[in-house]
């Protein structure tokens, strides 16, 4: 199905010329280049972070399908059904297509033109800012959108509208995961590439099924041919779990005390790398000493496994050659989430286990574009890592953009929670949001949504007109998705690859680079972005702020020669990329041949044992563990556990829920899963209604009896609008991540009809 076309309209207002000159034009230049000669051209996913290859099938210049790319390294032909589905997003009959203005005395969105849209965010933002100071107005951003599009909505908003206080949804899934690298190894950098999947001989999931959240990852586990263990650390009997040689049901939110008891174990039976130890660590025995009395009692007593149990996780993890550890949100989405990710790096690191094939503590980034937002998108980090206190790195910014001096804030942002906070508190008055539904994926969203009300403006910046944040807000700004525009995604293994428009945005709609690109120029301040025209050239900005940084990606030659060669991963500096050129006697990255493109897609991290700390040494990290924040009770005596529900869904099903296929692959109703014997207990009947109750909200959902959960437990998936308001608003200290993974609830069978 296409949308209509909304006619060109005349400009209007004072913005004329800046609009049709920064814009382009509705809808113009979408004919990609780079076609194979075939017709087709090469994409990656907009999905999630394993950052898939697809190939898009044109008719008259526009995709009309979509199917797995055999060539590409990551998926070597393989695709979920999202990337199948992809372009169903983009077909939706609720799409935006024009902006929209809340009118104040109706309280109706009514259509306007982008001058007049464009008029009224910088006034009223301006008015904001003017009665409650600078930072009285934020926005709240995604790792979906493309790298050079986070990166000039960082810059417009801390350089040219000097707002300070922003971050993006990336806080609710990589925070933890950014913060664990950065104390531990000196840099966000996980090490890893996807071939250790392959060739690990025991690879141990902590908190992750990738099954179900990132099933072209376990396809590569499957065709690991070294026989390996596969060791399942979950509460949850997952799909990952089933299909493990060793399944470890911990109790919720044990993990921290579960992993210290293994690095116990492992010291004690000498299964150390000492010479790894002492070469490249520090803290290792300040560590040993603090886990020693995690004996083995301890620890199965804590997690309420059997000792034997324990025994053999210990044994199958110290006699394998080649060990990988992996997390995802179970680990992230935690009270003490950092101690427990950088647990698994202490693992990883004091059995020598990282820099060589098959090993490494390894983090799967969630969204397609987590790891943009971590380097370069301005937002919690000056760019490429760097810290907004430090003098030096500001003066270094300054002098790389040509800005004037003093114009890089000297502190920090804000983070999401604290934002939120703030409108509590009138600090701030005024918010963007942009390609995020945040009144249904934030903690409490009963509370977020109270708030939103006690903003003076709202504006919102999305594909659609419906997501439960666009209801809220008093400006609408229609922005093309995915397929509709064109830049850079950087996946789980740190490899850019590259987005290209394959359709028309629908009337109006226009990128997200171009909308900041209006902004600017409506704003006043785009002398200040004279270089950033385009996302390419943003790119090759975003390449000399990289430079001697540890995400160096001075040698990528442009889109062109992520193009050619299937993605790059970072870093790759200009050094690298002569050594390549090199060895291959000339010739650019575009014409490499095969062989020499095969020795540089698969690269990774700290195989000299060099670190990016200041000592060129790995840290360990620990702290005692912490009790649950809410323990069940008689009252609330079971535990809710939340994550992914199924490989066709996304997140709030804002895209996922566009397509027809998809929505046949998932249930439509939010339902629990529940352990048989607590099914009988409250007289639960197969395929009845549950209540489900939190000292916060309630739910009602279908029941999922299932010996998946254990007992004293439920699992509900996060893609359901209800689940939210049940969970606490509790953070872990140090990534300020969110907990949604552990709450109390009570549970009520309903009577049938």
């Amino acid at each position: 199905m296409s949308l209509p076309r909304i006619p060109w309209r005349a400009w209007d207002g004072p913005f004329t010329a800046d609009l049709a000159r920064v814009s382009g034009g509705f809808g113009l230049g979408q004919v990609p280049a780079r076609l194979k000669p075939d017709g087709t051209t090469g994409l990656v996913c907009g999905y999630c972070a394993t950052g898939c290859g697809l190939t898009a099938h044109l008719v008259d210049g526009e995709a009309v399908n979509l199917s797995p790319d055999p060539r590409f390294p990551v998926n070597q032909g393989m695709a979920c059904p999202k990337g199948w589905e992809a372009l169903a997003a983009l077909e939706a009959p609720d799409r935006a297509t024009m902006p929209m203005l809340r009118n104040p005395e109706t309280g109706a969105m009514e259509p306007v033109s982008w001058p007049h849209a464009l008029q009224t965010f910088v006034s009223r933002m301006k008015s904001v800012q003017q009665n409650w100071g600078p930072q009285s107005i934020a926005f709240l951003s995604t790792g979906q959108i493309c790298t050079e599009e986070m990166a000039l909505l960082g810059a417009l908003f801390k350089f040219g509208m000097r707002g300070l206080h922003c971050d993006s949804n990336t806080r609710q899934c990589m925070a933890t995961a950014h913060v664990a690298y950065k104390q531990s190894l000196g840099f966000d950098a996980p090490p890893y590439t996807y071939a250790d999947f392959e060739e690990s001989d025991c690879l141990v999931f902590v908190g992750s099924n990738p099954a179900v959240a990132h099933p072209i990852l376990w396809q590569r586990v499957l065709q690991n041919r070294r026989h390996p263990e596969i060791l399942v650390l979950d509460p949850r009997r997952t799909e990952t779990a089933m299909g493990a040689t060793l399944h470890v049901p911990l109790a919720p939110k044990s993990d921290l005390v579960l992993l210290y008891g293994v690095a116990s174990a492992l010291i004690r039976r000498g299964a150390v790398d000492r010479a790894f130890i002492d070469a490249h660590t520090r803290g290792f025995e300040a560590f040993a000493a603090a886990v020693s009395g995690f004996t083995p009692e301890r620890v199965c007593a804590e997690a309420r496994i059997p000792l034997d149990l324990f025994e053999t996780l210990v044994e199958r993890i110290a006699t394998r050659a080649r060990v990988s550890y992996w997390w995802t949100m179970g680990v992230n989405q935690g009270h003490e989430s950092t101690r427990t990710a950088q647990a698994i790096i202490n693992l990883a690191l004091m059995t020598g286990q990282i820099g060589k094939p098959g090993t490494g503590a390894n983090s799967i980034t969630g969204q397609c574009n987590a790891m943009g937002s971590r380097l370069f998108s301005n937002v919690t980090n000056l760019f490429g890592g760097r810290d907004f206190a430090d003098p030096a790195a500001r003066l270094e910014v300054e002098s790389l953009l040509g800005l004037p001096a003093g114009t890089v804030p000297t502190e920090n942002s804000w983070s999401y929670d604290r934002i939120v906070d703030g409108i509590e508190s009138g600090a701030i008055r005024g918010l963007w949001v942009i390609a995020t539904n945040s009144s249904h994926s934030w903690i409490q969203q009963r509370r977020f949504n109270e708030l939103l009300g006690r903003l003076e403006f709202l504006v919102v910046q999305d594909l659609y007109t419906t997501t439960e944040t666009v209801q809220r807000a008093d400006l609408l700004l229609p922005a093309a998705g995915w397929g509709e525009k064109e830049g850079t995604f950087i996946n789980s293994e740190r490899r850019l690859g590259l987005v290209k428009r394959v359709r028309r945005p629908p009337g109006q709609a226009l990128s997200d680079f171009h909308i900041f690109r209006l902004v600017a120029e409506a704003w006043g301040c785009a002398d200040l972005f004279r270089e950033w025209v385009t996302p390419e050239t943003v790119f090759e900005v975003l390449k000399r702020l990289s430079r001697g940084r540890p995400c160096d990606i001075t040698g990528i030659d442009g889109y062109r020669a992520i193009d050619a060669l299937g993605g790059i991963q970072w870093p790759f500096s200009e050094a690298m990329r002569d050594r390549v050129l090199d060895h291959a006697s000339g010739g650019s990255l575009e014409t490499l041949p095969e062989t020499r493109v095969a020795g540089i897609r698969e690269r990774r991290l700290f195989a000299d044992g060099s670190f990016h700390t200041a000592d060129g040494r790995a840290v360990f990290h620990h702290s005692p563990p912490t009790p649950v924040p809410e323990p069940t009770d008689e009252a609330y005596p079971w535990v809710l556990l939340t994550g992914r529900g199924t490989s066709s869904q996304w997140h709030t099903n804002t895209r996922t829920s566009k397509s027809p296929v998809l929505r046949q692959l998932y249930p439509e109703n939010c339902y629990v899963e529940i352990h048989p014997e607590d099914a009988a207990r409250i007289g639960l009947q197969a395929k009845g209604r549950v209540r489900v109750r939190s000292r916060r909200a309630e739910l009602l959902a279908d029941a999922c009896i299932t010996p998946a959960v254990q007992p004293g437990q439920v699992f509900i998936p996060m893609h359901y609008r209800e689940l939210n308001p049940l969970t606490l608003t509790v953070v872990d200290p140090h990534s300020r991540q969110p907990s949604y993974k552990f709450c109390a609830v009570a549970l009520e069978a309903l009577p049938p009809g």
